[in-house]
């Protein structure tokens, strides 16, 4: 044990792990971190979703600015958040010093078009005049827009997913690249294929209503039947109308949340999400950002979207960087929640990922499971409020000291985007796949039971479900009080029809 302590006392930190010591940065932990060892073997380690490793001594960059700048890119990635914090701090002679010794070098020329991205200053620098216009990510390990947007000063090709406002970043991690393999939307339109138009149709109400009070139920409100009907009509829309611009998300929160509560504008308090534990005493589980900073961030995630939505960007990550950048910003007072959910809804729908005709219940999948779906959003608060600075007066009223929007602007999305193709993944196998199988045993049922007794269709959805609740079979009880002017025979074969098509299920798990 001693000599692997000794080993590793003669690791030092490099490319982004070297800079955010050197400059005393306040950051996120980057998902890489990496070591370069004076002696040793390359080693690479994973705990806590970061991954270590250790480079032999030969990748050691120096101690110049410039050499930790090119192996954080090389290595590390391409992190923004970091990159935006360290600009703020680096004396600007050095970093002109790195540029002017490659002018024309691939690092050199992302790393200036970054800088001046995310710092907003033009700087002291000639544009480059020749040489090939290269990708600023490498679409091979990130999730880029196409066709990018090209950039004459440094000769880059800037397909990033936003501007400066706003601009998270999606790693291809081999999770992705496994459910972009699997072809999720034909899987569902394979499965949707068999089965009638009749029986979609009916089985959609059913799979609205669904999505309706999962998704209030997430936020333990028990919609009241007028609120879930406006919702219901609001999915209704979400597969021909863009809405992730900012009158129709006012519109939006107008129509879901209580009418005390609706919003004419984005929100102009600080707020927070948390819960009181004693007396006066609140355990905060998120802030959310100054209200002064809204307008740029939602402008930005406006913008992002509609960057992506004109791009060939995958659908699923579109979706979960606009709906998980929504609620990350919490733009209004109530409903921020509910309109995430609704988001993941209508760019699926329109990017045309989701059958036309069909929506997927995905908070249905996130309500049954509910550690997923806090973990997708607890991977981001929990490092945040780290480094959040607040206090909480006797009113609960949260005041922020610390400039914290650049930790809102530069979200690596992966986590998020993973953990969304997960609910998409439950869904199709789980609530539609299980909804339909479902309606078709039931239309099989019905048809059985009228002809062993032509009744009404109320009586035989009554006699379906009452055994459905009872393991297949009628209880006495429900006999005695709904059919007693049917034959032992009549009920034993009508419970066997039941039984035929269903088995042993004993509910539809609504």
């Amino acid at each position: 044990m001693a000599e692997i302590d000794q080993d590793r006392s003669t690791d030092r930190p490099a490319g982004y792990a070297a800079l955010i010591e050197r400059y005393d940065l306040d950051v996120f932990p980057n998902w890489h971190r990496s070591l370069v060892t004076t002696s040793g073997i390359h080693r690479i380690d994973s705990s806590g979703g970061i991954v270590e490793e250790v480079y032999p001594p030969k990748y050691w960059p120096g101690d110049a600015l410039g050499g930790h700048l090119e192996f954080a890119l090389k290595y590390d990635g391409t992190n923004l958040a970091i990159l935006a914090s360290l600009f703020q701090k680096v004396a600007e002679e050095d970093f002109l010093e790195y540029v002017r010794s490659k002018p024309t070098g691939k690092y050199a020329r992302r790393l200036w078009y970054l800088c001046e991205f995310l710092s907003g200053k033009r700087l002291p620098l000639r544009d480059v005049k020749r040489g090939n216009y290269i990708d600023l990510l490498d679409p091979d390990k990130y999730y880029a827009v196409s066709p990018a947007r090209q950039v004459r000063r440094q000769r880059i090709n800037d397909n990033l997913l936003g501007d400066p406002r706003f601009c998270p970043t999606v790693r291809r991690t081999d999770t992705l690249r496994h459910f972009e393999a699997a072809d999720l939307p034909e899987r569902c339109r394979n499965l949707v294929s068999s089965y009638s138009p009749e029986l979609l149709r009916r089985a959609l109400g059913y799979l609205y209503t669904k999505e309706t009070k999962s998704s209030f139920e997430i936020e333990h409100i028990k919609p009241t039947s007028t609120r879930t009907e406006r919702f219901v009509a609001l999915l209704q829309l979400a597969e021909q109308e863009d809405f992730c611009e900012k009158p129709r998300l006012i519109e939006l929160q107008s129509r879901i949340v209580d009418p005390r509560f609706r919003d004419s504008d984005y929100r102009t308090s600080q707020n927070y999400v948390g819960e009181t534990i004693a007396w006066q005493k609140e355990r905060i589980h998120f802030a959310c950002p100054k209200p002064e900073d809204l307008a740029g961030l939602m402008g930005g995630l406006v913008a992002a979207h509609k960057r992506m939505d004109a791009s060939d960007a995958s659908p699923v990550v579109h979706a979960a960087v606009i709906a998980y950048g929504f609620v990350f910003l919490h733009p209004f007072e109530d409903g921020n929640g509910r309109i995430h959910r609704f988001l993941i809804h209508n760019i699926l729908s329109r990017r045309g990922f989701t059958p036309k005709g069909i929506m997927f219940p995905i908070s249905a999948s996130m309500l049954r499971n509910p550690a997923d779906y806090d973990a997708s959003l607890e991977v981001f608060s929990r490092d945040l409020m780290v480094l959040v600075e607040y206090s909480l007066d006797q009113e609960g009223r949260m005041t922020v000291y610390n400039d914290t929007a650049r930790w809102y602007r530069y979200i690596d999305m992966t986590p998020q985007v993973e953990a969304l193709f997960r609910f998409i993944d439950q869904t199709i196998e789980m609530e539609l796949a299980r909804e339909l199988a479902f309606r078709a045993n039931y239309d099989e049922t019905k048809n059985a039971i009228q002809e062993i007794v032509d009744m009404p269709d109320r009586k035989i959805d009554l006699f379906i479900r009452f055994c459905l609740e009872n393991n297949g079979r009628l209880s006495a009880r429900k006999r005695a009080s709904h059919f007693d002017f049917m034959s032992d025979e009549e009920i034993a074969r009508m419970e066997q029809a039941v039984l035929a098509a269903y088995g042993n299920r004993t509910s539809n798990d609504d």
